[in-house]
């Protein structure tokens, strides 16, 4: 069907658009009417993200899903089950006996048939652009539905607190057991680094191994000096053996710089000068002369002998000062290994107290840990704040008349055209030139004018007779 002949049709069968119309108008007021009417209250909540104890932001509340969540638990029996207790609806003789009398004698449990009851008409509407949450509940009593909204809102701030301290009270006895373990971890740690540093002696490593250190280096810079001096002296023995073999002991450096040696030599001169001054005036014979000569020949064997003596006592300072660098090396070698054994203690006296700082670390983190859970598993203040509490209302939810009206009206119409259109193919009528061209397929050769009516013709022969 086109839609001009849908036009003609509803033109010609609008009697039956209109009845059908009227007819459902009219039966969705009756009904409407009868309908009882219940009353909405609703409570609002607002959902903090924010951690009631720490006061940071959670992440898992930052997330869209956490509202989903909250929904779900609101919406829950357990929650329900919640209402029901605070409602004393088990304890309720009216309630009892509907409840038996709906289950065939009191079959199942009687919280959970009426906290089922109480989420059938419970509307839970979160805002899209906030977190606050709507609870609304519908009942025949304005006061009762007002009640069950502020009781459920209550009982989900109850179920959240619940949800969140039971777990903290859990993890809080695990933590408890494994502070108690990482203490005697602790304490062993330190027993280990105490009884080291007892059986070494050690009161601080650094400060021991910074003396020792500085002992190594004033012994080995001992230890190079004397290597020196020994050197030398090996060297000046050796000159002062050659000396002596081939007669120039008296030339030797050392010789030439002793005192003794010195003054015998002075001596010498003196005699010597005297004696050939007294030569000139005495004879050779003179007792005078010949004292002088004794003299200056005791002298001179006394200096040799000294010069001798200067040259061999080089062989003695050689031994000592070898001797001296012997014992030199030998206290640097100690000095090394007990800068090596220190070392090697200190090392050991680090690894002992790494053990402690990382037991230690580990005790404090779950000490921390410990005292979060703790407070946690305490809290009696949930995330969640009544906002608005629902109080009873004056006008009726539903049955919500005139938006029924309207939607039967948009109804009525649309069953009143299906009906006309109904009618029309059932009998179909030629009403337009168009529709017996559609039927007979020949070409239309004349049109005749409609037939007046009755009223009509009447009128037409009125104006003819005046």
């Amino acid at each position: 069907m086109t839609l001009a002949q849908l036009l003609v049709t509803l033109r010609v069968r609008w009697w039956v658009a209109v009845l059908v119309l009227a007819t459902t108008v009219l039966t969705t007021l009756v009904v409407s009417v009868q309908l009882p009417k219940r009353y909405t209250s609703v409570a609002q909540v607002i959902v903090d993200i924010k951690d009631p104890i720490g006061g940071g932001v959670l992440a898992a509340q930052a997330g869209s899903s956490y509202m989903a969540t909250q929904i779900d638990i609101i919406n829950s029996r357990k929650v329900a089950l919640r209402v029901v207790d605070r409602l004393r609806l088990a304890e309720n003789t009216t309630a009892v006996e509907q409840w038996r009398s709906s289950t065939d004698g009191g079959q199942g449990s009687i919280r959970h048939y009426y906290a089922d009851l109480l989420l059938k008409y419970l509307e839970v509407k979160p805002s899209r652009e906030s977190t606050v949450v709507s609870i609304g509940y519908s009942s025949g009593d304005p006061n009762f539905a007002a009640t069950v909204a502020n009781e459920f809102a209550q009982a989900y701030i109850d179920t959240n607190i619940e949800l969140r301290v039971e777990p903290a009270r859990q993890s809080a006895s695990w933590f408890d057991e494994q502070t108690r373990q990482l203490r005697e971890s602790l304490d062993r740690a330190q027993g280990r680094l105490s009884d080291y540093q007892r059986s070494k002696g050690i009161v601080s490593a650094e400060e021991r191994l910074d003396v020792e250190t500085l002992k190594l280096q004033e012994l080995s810079s001992q230890a190079t000096q004397l290597a020196a001096v020994a050197v030398e002296s090996a060297k000046r023995r050796s000159l002062a053996k050659q000396a002596l073999a081939l007669g120039g002991a008296a030339e030797l450096p050392d010789v030439v710089a002793n005192p003794l040696v010195a003054q015998l030599k002075a001596d010498q001169a003196r005699m010597e000068g005297k004696l050939k001054e007294q030569g000139a005036i005495l004879g050779a014979n003179h007792p005078e002369i010949l004292k002088l000569r004794q003299e200056l020949e005791s002298n001179r064997a006394r200096l040799a002998r000294e010069i001798e003596t200067v040259a061999n006592s080089l062989d003695k300072t050689a031994m000592v000062n070898t001797q001296r660098e012997a014992e030199a090396r030998a206290a640097l070698e100690r000095q090394r290994a007990r800068v090596l054994q220190i070392k090697q203690a200190r090392e050991e006296l680090t690894v002992l107290q790494r053990d402690v700082e990382n037991a230690q670390r580990a005790y404090d983190a779950v000490t921390q840990r410990l005292t979060q859970t703790n407070l946690e598993s305490q809290a009696v203040q949930a995330n969640i704040l009544l906002l608005n509490r629902a109080e009873p209302s004056i006008e009726p939810s539903s049955p919500r008349i005139v938006l029924n009206v309207a939607i039967s009206a948009f109804l009525g119409l649309l069953l009143g055209v299906a009906a006309a259109v109904a009618l029309e193919l059932a009998n179909r009528r030629v009403r337009r030139p168009e529709d017996l061209l559609e039927v007979i397929r020949a070409p239309l050769l004349a049109e005749i004018g409609a037939v007046p009516t009755r009223m009509q013709r009447r009128q037409a022969w009125s104006k003819v007779a005046s």
